[in-house]
């Protein structure tokens, strides 16, 4: 299968007649990522940038849109009170980038957009996904009431595809946040975005969990196990809100299945499970993830592995003098094959067993050298995304 992040997005000058959506291959996953294991660095225009705040608590739940009670006349229109109750919270968000002469001259132009949603009223922040600003040189905000907010980022995780970024407006509202650990199959749900930019703002679709515990395999949402859901989410809805039926948000919105033949197959990573990392972008600039500190280089796939007679698993092309890996005695051309006894069959799956550990804590790495297998000890270090 296929996918692809969900965001509007030209890609100038070959489709300078049109937006489309970013779209991923399984073949396209493994050229992007190779060599994204310990070592993937991201560089940033620093103009974008807004001041971090140092080791400051984050406060959330201020100026927060009102629950939804759904009794009464509501019970028949729920979706009507959840989106009047959630709507003025969930924003557009546009990405200029320069792209060369424009119209005979130079200057910025848009390039992509996608959707957020105000998480703290009191300091402007926004909780979006990291491929919606990826690259920007500028961003731009449009609230509800028709007001554009030039915005700047306070952290962005490509590993997670997680982002925070900021303007200083006032008359916000906050979405309320829910308990993603709680949601149930079937239950039913209310997607909020902007498919195709501010033509079609803050569309709202609905539909049902339709399952939990989803892996994609894909950089950043490939961390995560992620709600899938049928309400519909098309290009321009990453970044948005999944909303439960009593207005909290419950997801952020960010890809879809796009292969010929399957409908209503979007995916969310979970907002329980993405607030951490949130956290930790307004708190310090950075998100901290555990590492072993190796590079993987995924031309090495299941198929060739198989006409040599090897296992499937995550390629070691380096290692990181002084790492948890070097420590453990993993060296370059070793093939990592399981993570505390569970199977891993490329980076991607590396990366979403080593997320659910922290740095400091001690794992079980299982590598393959030389026709054996062979089980060592690691402690994992930390990994800033920033």
């Amino acid at each position: 299968m296929s996918y692809y992040n969900d965001n509007n997005y030209n890609n100038y000058p070959n489709n300078s007649s049109g937006r489309r959506p970013r779209f991923f291959s399984t073949v396209a996953i493994s050229l992007i990522s190779a060599l994204i294991g310990g070592l993937l660095s991201v560089a940033i225009i620093p103009s974008v940038y807004g001041n971090r705040p140092q080791g400051n608590p984050v406060v959330l739940g201020q100026n927060t849109a009102p629950l939804v009670n759904i009794t009464g006349n509501a019970a028949n229109f729920p979706v009507v009170e959840i989106s009047k109750a959630v709507g003025p919270a969930v924003v557009g968000i546009s990405n200029f980038q320069s792209r060369g002469r424009v119209f005979g001259g130079g200057g910025l132009s848009e390039v992509g957009s996608g959707s957020g949603f105000i998480i703290d009223v009191q300091n402007g922040y926004i909780a979006t996904n990291d491929h919606v600003i990826k690259d920007a040189q500028k961003l731009v905000v449009s609230l509800i009431d028709g007001r554009n907010v030039d915005a700047k980022i306070v952290g962005r995780d490509p590993r997670t595809d997680l982002a925070v970024i900021k303007i200083q407006a006032d008359k916000l509202t906050a979405a309320q946040l829910g308990d993603s650990t709680k949601i149930q199959v079937g239950e039913p749900v209310v997607a909020i975005g902007n498919p195709g930019g501010q033509e079609f703002a803050r569309s709202v679709t609905t539909g049902v969990v339709s399952a939990t515990n989803r892996f994609l395999m894909l950089m950043g949402e490939s961390s995560f196990n992620l709600i899938q859901t049928d309400a519909a989410i098309n290009p321009g809805n990453s970044g948005g809100p999944l909303v439960n039926y009593a207005g909290q948000v419950i997801g952020i919105n960010s890809a879809k299945n796009q292969e010929p033949g399957f409908e209503g197959m979007g995916f969310a990573i979970p907002i329980t499970d993405a607030l951490p990392t949130i956290k930790q972008m307004i708190e310090k600039g950075y998100a901290s993830h555990p590492a072993l500190l190796v590079s993987i280089d995924d031309r090495y796939t299941a198929e060739w592995a198989a006409q040599q007679g090897w296992p499937s698993g995550a390629y070691v092309a380096k290692v990181n003098p002084g790492g948890p890996a070097d420590k453990a005695g993993i060296q370059a051309g070793d093939v990592l094959t399981k993570i505390n006894g569970v199977v891993i069959r490329n980076s991607l799956e590396l990366t979403h067993q080593l997320f659910k550990y922290k740095p400091g804590d001690k794992i079980t790495v299982t590598y393959y050298r030389n026709g054996t297998e062979k089980d060592v000890q690691a402690v994992l270090t930390e990994l800033k995304s920033q």
